[in-house]
């Protein structure tokens, strides 16, 4: 019986709207745009207070801004596969 309802409840996961694919995209999207602010921002802060550490900081901004982006990608990539149900 336990299997019938997990195929059932794997059906209704692989038709989703493709509406709700893009609002769930776009809602996947604040975060990454919000940490990309926050990671130059911070940079930006360190640098005014303490210019000898930019090339330091700058490094750790472009893969903390690297990690953010990919977060980035897999919600696109889990939009196309929903919208393409």
């Amino acid at each position: 019986m336990s299997n019938i309802v997990l195929a059932q409840a794997a059906e209704a996961a692989t038709n989703i709207n493709p509406g709700l694919a893009a609002i769930g995209y776009g809602l996947g999207a604040i975060g990454p745009g919000v940490g990309v602010g926050l990671i130059w921002a911070a940079v930006i802060n360190g640098t005014a207070r303490q210019p000898e550490a930019q090339g330091q900081l700058q490094g750790i901004a472009w893969i903390s801004f690297v990690l953010v982006e990919v977060l980035a990608l897999i919600g696109l990539v889990v939009y196309f596969i929903a919208s393409a149900a």
